[in-house]
């Protein structure tokens, strides 16, 4: 053997996360975790379509993998931290595999990645998963740092394959990127700029996904309201929404997430008039105070959102209305946290996702006096998930002796209970007594089902024979 393939040979056994085929050096199997929300999980499908059709095998441990992969969201510190707790495990015990940092924090923290955790390999920003095939080669072939870090705008955010672990209800971005910068969003830094897809590319992958078997889907992006379709058509958001909800076969369709600033009437006409659009609106508020709200740089006042929030309580169909608060935002008074609860007591919000404010690195909220201690922070998150808890429970009483269409996503063993979804995305278990004993397989359909209890966070009913 020559020297330089006696030290090629060498430093393939040193990496140690290498296994010879036929001379070439491939990594088998991989796992994945995933941090954050519908976009990450839907970004680890299409990561995890590329492995699989590179003829890797996925695993349920990162012990038990060669290529372990934490897809991350950088929206809190939190969430960051987990990633990084994740790695620190592995800092001994992990020789022999290769680790990948994907996503938000990727792109936030680049390169400095490998400084805090040496043994990571691969750093690759969601707007660069399109040349995952590219960055896998050169690991293979034992380049043991690589990157994609470009926020390449001509660049497609499309990826040739995805991985769907749900058989009945999927996903499809069709805008990437935000243009808002809120004072204390990471986004724009993270995701890039907006970039929205063709939607003849949109309504083909539908249509693909409908004559698959698929009867649900969620478009996805940033900002689904600012779609703006780059192709000759030229839809805007409400008039995709139309034409997604009316491919053949497709039952339901939902979107998230939205912005009150470019939330427009036609939004709501669409769902009044096309009933595969689901009765369920994410807006996020952030605060009820228009103070507030301007220190956020939200674009928009509390009595404008309430125009939009109007819109939908006057509709024909029974519109869930869900949001996203920030509480301890700096220069939050007490007054303004007492004008974000008069909201949740005007609105009556179907749920909430609710958060005590997490300063973020680039982000204007971070150069903001007024800085709130978290004990403080802490104590209003209570106060109002306790009043949103109120709430929740006196609104889903209102559910009870309703029949309402469940799309069924699984079984709950312990409680012998089926476990769906209404179009109001309110979970709903059930129990099924046929009348001839038997027991069906109802995965993946649509069933009437009687509500017959209600809690703070779903319903209980029995199916309607």
């Amino acid at each position: 053997m020559s020297h330089s393939l006696e030290v090629e040979s060498w430093n393939r056994r040193r990496s140690g996360f290498y296994n010879r085929n036929n001379g070439l050096l491939r990594m088998k199997t991989f796992y994945i975790e995933t941090f954050g929300c519908q976009m990450n999980v839907h970004d680890s499908e299409k990561v995890m379509g590329t492995l699989l059709r590179r003829g890797y095998r996925q695993v349920d441990s990162p012990e038990s993998a060669d290529l372990v992969l934490y897809n991350t969201c950088s929206i809190r510190d939190k969430a960051e931290q987990k990633v990084f707790n994740r790695l620190q495990q592995f800092k001994k015990t992990g020789n022999g595999k290769v680790f990948g940092v994907l996503g938000c924090v990727a792109q936030q923290e680049g390169e400095r990645i490998f400084e805090r955790a040496p043994h990571v390999g691969m750093v690759v920003g969601s707007a660069s998963y399109h040349k995952l095939p590219d960055l896998l080669g050169q690991l293979e072939t034992g380049n043991r740092r690589v990157t994609g870090l470009e926020l390449d705008t001509d660049e497609t955010f499309e990826t040739p394959f995805a991985r769907r672990d749900n058989p009945h209800r999927a996903y499809i971005t069709i805008i990437e990127g935000c243009d808002k910068s809120c004072a204390y969003c990471v986004v724009p830094f993270t995701r890039g700029p907006e970039r929205s897809r063709g939607s003849g590319g949109i309504l083909r992958e539908a249509r693909d996904l409908a004559e698959t078997g698929y009867t649900e889907i969620q478009l996805l992006g940033q900002n689904v309201n600012s779609y703006r379709d780059p192709s000759p058509a030229g839809w805007d958001f409400a008039t995709l929404l139309r034409n997604v909800a009316c491919v053949p076969g497709m039952r339901r369709v939902r979107f998230t997430t939205s912005h009150p600033r470019d939330f427009v009437k036609e939004i709501i006409d669409a769902i009044e008039d096309v009933p595969a659009l689901c009765n369920h609106v994410h807006l996020p508020v952030q605060s009820g105070s228009s103070r507030m709200l301007g220190r956020m740089q939200r674009l928009y006042t509390r009595d404008e959102y309430m125009r939009r929030i109007e819109w939908m309580k006057r509709a024909s169909r029974d519109i869930a209305i869900t949001t996203d608060i920030i509480v301890g935002f700096p220069g939050e008074t007490e007054e303004d946290f007492e004008q974000t609860l008069q909201l949740l007591d005007e609105i009556e919000y179907d749920s909430l996702f609710s958060f005590k404010y997490s300063p973020r690195p680039n982000t204007p909220a971070l150069r903001l006096e007024g800085q709130i201690a978290e004990e403080e922070k802490g104590r209003r998150l209570t106060i109002l998930q306790e009043k949103q808890r109120a709430i929740q429970i006196r609104r889903n009483a209102g559910y009870v002796g309703t029949v309402e269409e469940v799309h069924i996503e699984g079984y709950n063993k312990a409680l012998q209970q089926w476990i769906g979804r209404t179009s109001q995305n309110k979970t709903l278990n059930f129990y099924d007594a046929p009348n001839d004993g038997s027991k069906e397989d109802l995965l993946g359909r649509y069933l009437p089902v009687r509500v017959t209890r209600a809690g703070p966070n779903s319903l209980v009913g029995e199916r309607v024979q």
